[in-house]
């Protein structure tokens, strides 16, 4: 096992701790990847704050872009030197789930306690999401990672892994969005931006952005949203209406955790419309909801894991569009910071004003 350096959490909720640790080979079906970048995601920050529990010690991140550095056996259509962007999306590829499209919900369980990543000393280290990316190199499956562009920008490409799949998914895929129809998204953070930018790439023909801050709205709107709201106004739904000629949205995408943002998303909703849930609460929190008023007028609530991507199909495309000018990517970094500046960069995500920062290697 070779010695690498990984930001460690070994305390929920308390500062990341720079060390080394060990990495095995790849295995079976694996590639070793060498970082270039890795975003900073709100759910790694939930993860380490212990929202959703998991083993400790852990290795967070997994929205990364490096360049293949070693391959396993059994390992296809990839060798040393591919640039590539890696994924949390490990799927089997033929479960229930893979086999009919939805890899993103594969139902074959993965250890990542277990798995290439040791403590120092040889303890058990969890590969958090099956990526364990706030370390200079990962190993992964062969699966997990989508060939770039060589010429590519790492810190751009590496927002298509999580973020920019997530919230353009969401709008395509999950929510189905058409030519002409009007979409409300709430929360112009990271993932937000992306759902703003996926309903303009699906022809919206307008889109609501719903947010607390007056700048966060004016960065919506060079994202593509038409109108914004104050999430602070009182019955701020209804200025989303009006915006929307006075009915509803088809689509309403939930890009936060907040439990206000998603006892609310239903009436933003037009007749037949449906809300998709993407941001993720606490574990136990919970929303309630009327369920008669849905059923009578036909709306619908959906999750949505990962935008529902194949990310053998979705990530090519949207690289496509990104070198085309059609995606916004660069101007989604807000900034750019060491590893050894982890909990800075950290710090600053939490303030909600950034829209993604980006870890850079070397």
């Amino acid at each position: 096992m070779q010695k690498i350096k990984a930001a460690v959490c070994r305390e929920f909720g308390a500062p990341l701790v720079i060390e080394e640790v060990l990495l095995a080979p790849p295995a079976m079906g694996e590639v070793e990847v060498t970082l270039d970048a890795v975003a900073i995601c709100h759910s790694d920050i939930s993860f380490a704050d212990g929202a959703w529990g998991g083993h400790l010690p852990a290795v967070y991140g997994h929205e990364a872009a490096g360049t293949v550095s070693a391959v396993g056996a059994g390992v296809q259509g990839f060798v040393e030197g591919d640039a590539v962007v890696v994924t949390l999306i490990r799927s089997c590829g033929s479960c229930p789930s893979c086999a009919g499209g939805k890899p993103t919900i594969c139902e074959t369980p993965h250890d990542t306690v277990n798995g290439p990543l040791k403590t120092a000393d040889g303890g058990a280290l969890e590969q958090a999401m099956a990526c364990g990316a706030f370390a200079e190199k990962v190993v992964v499956d062969q699966r997990q990672i989508v060939k770039i562009p060589a010429e590519m920008r790492r810190d751009a490409a590496a927002l298509v892994s999580c973020g920019v799949i997530t919230g353009v998914g969401a709008v395509v895929n999950a929510a189905q969005l058409r030519p002409g129809q009007d979409a409300v998204v709430i929360g112009a953070g990271g993932v937000g931006l992306n759902a703003i930018q996926g309903a303009r790439i699906a022809g919206a023909r307008r889109i609501v952005a719903v947010d607390m801050s007056a700048e966060k709205l004016e960065i919506a709107r060079a994202f593509g949203a038409t109108h914004g709201v104050l999430a602070t106004e009182d019955k701020p739904w209804k200025a989303a209406q009006a915006a929307l000629g006075g009915r509803g949205a088809d689509a309403v995408l939930i890009t936060v955790g907040a439990i206000p943002a998603y006892e609310q998303a239903p009436r933003y909703l037009a007749r037949g419309g449906r809300a998709v849930m993407i941001g993720m609460p606490h574990s136990g929190a919970k929303a309630a909801y009327e369920p008669v008023v849905l059923a009578a007028v036909g709306q619908g609530l959906i999750g949505s894991k990962m935008g529902d991507v194949v990310i053998q199909r979705d990530i090519p495309w949207m690289i496509d569009l990104y070198q085309q000018g059609r995606l916004k990517l660069d101007e989604l970094i807000s900034g750019r910071w060491t590893l050894e500046q982890i909990n800075e960069a950290i710090a600053d995500t939490r303030t909600g004003s950034a829209k993604r920062n980006v870890i850079v290697f070397g």
